[in-house]
């Protein structure tokens, strides 16, 4: 069935005129947005075009720590296998040039007894490396070099022991490990705190052995360009913490509130909250410390992008005091609530002292004007429940009255009526 022309024309149809109204800008999320550091810390750069690779083996060591683990493991069974097969190909050949392989041309000792195939001399050389020594193989006196073979096994499987060993443990301990268990809150916060404009994060440490000497950094991170004309893709711009300007490191022993004052020094001084939103900045942040446990220094990082950024919400408290202990509730360690911030920027609020004095009047008011509303509305609903109980009270007092009973009694003069209730 074919569907039915409009009487209307389309243009003059709801979405013809929809679409030639004026539209407001709207600001949508950049999700395409590149960071430089990711909310897990690690480095959002890639690496191209390096013509000398020969400088990662030149350090070796750092280069099989760095590599991911299924790499690592197979250069780690490579390299023993190799290593078995180059010393069996060699305890293979010594035995073939003292004629241990021809029993009928043997006259005298054999240099390696029971070594009669390339499989027994294979074996023989995870022996003599693995120091397993079953008994059945073993090298006499007569062959010296036998004995030097011998010695080079030895000393090579010590060293190839050392590296490996090393490496798988250094993986396994590695400081970015402990990091794990740092936390920093998902969104960061823009209030007013001491008659400040503050930014603020939230950080903590999950487990109970503490990190000690632990220090913050924060940089900002964005496109500049200078007055001679040169882009700055990547400007790394240091921030002045308080725990910074106060000491040289921190107690973290609870979650703590990480604040940085935007004064004249900060690069977030000319920033509203509007233009907080549209800006390309990055705010990224370091924790450093030493382990407690291991004593391996530990860097735990993450980032905060401009629409991470809550413009007049402060951090909830999760610390509190039961029966003696402190206790802390981790479930809103990233919580925030609303509250009386201007939206103008650092140096307008410098500038115009009043703004800060008249949001906060504004905010008393609404707040007392709510508190108005809410006990206003609790009065009726108790004036109401009251209303309604006494009515009904009455209601069922008047159905517990006795009913009046009339009756006559005789007089002299005449009868006269008489109730009694």
């Amino acid at each position: 069935m074919l569907a039915r022309k409009s009487i209307i024309p389309e243009e003059f149809g709801l979405p013809g005129l929809a679409s030639r109204l004026p539209r407001k800008p709207v600001f949508r999320d950049r999700v395409n947005k590149a960071r430089f550091i990711a909310k897990n810390g690690s480095c959002n750069l890639a690496h191209k075009n390096i013509r000398e690779q020969g400088r990662f083996l030149q350090d070796v060591f750092t280069t099989l720590v760095d590599m991911k683990w299924r790499f690592t493991l197979v250069i780690f069974t490579t390299t023993f296998v190799s290593s078995w097969l180059l010393f069996g190909m060699s305890w293979w050949l010594v035995a073939f040039a003292h004629g241990d392989l021809n029993p009928e041309g043997q006259t005298g000792a054999y240099c390696v007894t029971d070594v009669k195939s390339f499989t027994s001399a294979f074996l023989f050389s995870i022996e003599v490396q693995v120091t397993i020594g079953f008994g059945g193989r073993m090298i006499t006196e007569q062959c010296p070099t036998a004995i030097t073979v011998l010695i080079m096994q030895n000393i090579a499987g010590l060293i190839i022991n050392a590296v490996m060993l090393g490496c798988i443990f250094m993986k396994t301990a590695q400081s970015n490990r402990r990091a794990e268990t740092l936390i920093f809150s998902r969104h960061a916060v823009i209030a007013v705190r001491n008659n400040s404009l503050c930014f603020m994060i939230r950080i903590g440490d999950l487990r109970k052995s503490m990190i000690i000497g632990a220090t913050v950094r924060l940089q900002v991170v964005r496109k500049t360009t200078t007055p001679e004309g040169e882009v700055i893709p990547i400007h790394q711009i240091d921030v002045q913490t308080e725990s910074a300007a106060a000491s040289n490191s921190l107690f973290l022993l609870a979650p703590l509130i990480i604040c940085h004052i935007i004064d004249k020094n900060s690069p977030l001084y000319d920033l509203s909250a509007m233009e907080m939103q549209c800006s390309d900045l990055e705010v990224i942040v370091i924790l450093e410390g030493v382990v407690e446990t291991t004593g391996i220094t530990t860097q735990a990082r993450t980032s905060y992008i401009s629409e991470e950024i809550q413009w007049g919400h402060r951090f909830v408290p999760i610390v509190t005091e039961e029966e003696g202990v402190y206790s802390v509730d981790y479930s809103k360690f990233g919580n925030t609530v609303k509250v009386a911030t201007p939206r103008c920027s650092a140096r307008e609020l410098d500038e115009k002292p009043s703004i800060l004095i008249q949001t906060l009047q504004k905010s008393e008011m609404s707040h007392q004007n709510s508190l108005r509303k809410r006990n206003s509305m609790r009065r009726n609903n108790s004036m109401r429940k009251g209303g309604a109980s006494s009515g009904s009270l009455r209601r069922n007092n008047s159905g517990l009255l006795a009913p009046k009973v009339q009756f006559y009694t005789s007089t002299e003069g005449g009868a006269s009526l008489n109730a009694v209730t």
